[in-house]
């Protein structure tokens, strides 16, 4: 049951935590053994490698799926807001300020037992305002145009989980690309960000991560290229200002 619905990483990481709470009650409160040795681990202190599309596969996907009004604006909002499933089926019209050009995420839905359940979003941090571009909220905009007499505190798409894998698995057959899974939009997005050299911080915080530690973790291979980017330009920075220099002299 536990591992249900869990990354690896994740998992791996409850282990170890409960690992060193049964160790100190083992020094400490003379509890015999660690019950998590014997049960053995669990999850991977590494993730497996990594699923997501470039902007160019996206925008192959996208374009199969324009026939669908909801489907379209649901997978422009992921892709361009990197935001997971649960908060995306949690948010109402009353979270989307066009005024402001941003999405409040304060909540995630979940279906359990054939019933609705809106919890807290997966952390503390995972409360966010996200800025919006504004073809994105244009795209919204003329989605609710659907709605006759919407009210602010309905669902924004009113649609379950297999809907959207279902409408996920048709985009991809009919654009010919790679399979990936819902939640890889949120990877696409992260990925997008980082080949436009936004800074590790500004990454985390949309994406609503802890700490930068886990966004490391997630998408540190990524930043190697960026190195390589950075070296170039200080060497293009260093012979412009020698350049310079010598005409002067």
């Amino acid at each position: 049951m536990l591992k249900r619905g869990f990354s690896q990483t994740y998992l791996k990481t409850i282990h170890n935590q409960l690992c060193a709470i049964f160790n100190f009650a083992v020094q400490f409160y003379d509890l015999k053994s660690n019950p998590c040795r014997k049960a053995g681990s669990m999850g991977k202190k590494h993730a497996d490698e990594m699923k997501f599309w470039t902007k160019q596969e996206f925008e192959l996907f996208i374009d199969e799926v324009m026939d669908k009004q909801t489907t379209y604006t649901i997978f422009m909002t992921f892709y361009w807001t990197g935001i997971r499933l649960g908060e995306l089926l949690a948010l109402t019209p009353s979270d989307i300020d066009f005024d402001k050009k941003t999405i409040k995420i304060s909540k995630s839905y979940q279906r359990i037992n054939g019933q609705d359940i809106i919890t807290e979003p997966k952390t503390s941090k995972s409360k966010r305002i996200i800025t919006a571009p504004n073809f994105l909220l244009d795209t919204i905009k003329e989605y609710l145009e659907l709605f006759y007499d919407c009210d602010p505190r309905d669902y924004l798409f009113p649609v379950s989980k297999h809907y959207i894998e279902r409408e996920l698995k048709r985009g991809v057959e009919k654009a010919g690309i790679k399979k990936i899974r819902v939640h890889d939009f949120r990877h696409s997005h992260a990925s997008l960000l980082i080949d436009m050299n936004f800074p590790i911080l500004a990454v985390s915080n949309r994406l609503g991560h802890e700490n930068i530690q886990t966004t490391l973790n997630v998408y540190g291979h990524l930043y190697p290229n960026k190195q390589k980017q950075l070296a170039e330009r200080l060497e293009e920075r260093y012979m412009e200002d020698l350049s310079c220099k010598q005409q002067v002299e």
